[in-house]
Parts: structure tokens; C-alpha cells; sequence
């Protein structure tokens, strides 16, 4: 390995160039004002599942909810799910 540089033709910016471009760069750089909302939709869109996928499992979600939800009112006998009483009186 050589430890002297090796010369380049006009080409090559110098270390001092490099580092005034880079310094010039950061200086003048001006953050954007807000999120880029639609870039991030799209992004977002992109990188995410399909919307079958989520409509399904948004289907199954519901249906245990609702499973869930009658069982506990059954085992509770909470509204029309609870026992009616009889009536035995005839005449």
C-alpha cells in the first residue's frame, strides 16, 4: 500500500474544495416548512399491505367482536338475550 496520494487530473476536486462545497451546502440548506403529506401517503401506500388484506382481517376482527359480544350477553342475560318469562295463567 502506498501512502502518498495518488495524483488525479483536473477532475478532482481538492480536500479544500470538497470541504467548502459541503460547508456551503450545509449553510444554505433550509428545512421544508410542514410534512409533505401527500409524499408520505404515497410512501405510506406503497410500503403497506394491500387493502384486501386489511379489509379481511378488519371482516374477521368484526366477527369475533360480535361473536364475543353475543356469548357475553347470553352468559349475562343482559337485554333480548335474557330469559322471557312465562306466562302460565289461563282462563
Amino acid at each position: 500500500m502506498e501512502d502518498k496520494p495518488t495524483q488525479g487530473g483536473q477532475t478532482t476536486p481538492s480536500e479544500s474544495d470538497v470541504s467548502r462545497m459541503v460547508r456551503s451546502s450545509v449553510e444554505t440548506w433550509q428545512p421544508r416548512r410542514g410534512p409533505d403529506w401527500s409524499d408520505l401517503m404515497i410512501r405510506l401506500a406503497a410500503a403497506g399491505p394491500s387493502p384486501w388484506v386489511i379489509y379481511t382481517t378488519a371482516s374477521a376482527a368484526l366477527v369475533v367482536i360480535l361473536v364475543t359480544a353475543y356469548l357475553v350477553g347470553s352468559w349475562l342475560q343482559i337485554g333480548a338475550l335474557a330469559p322471557q318469562p312465562i306466562n302460565t295463567h289461563f282462563h
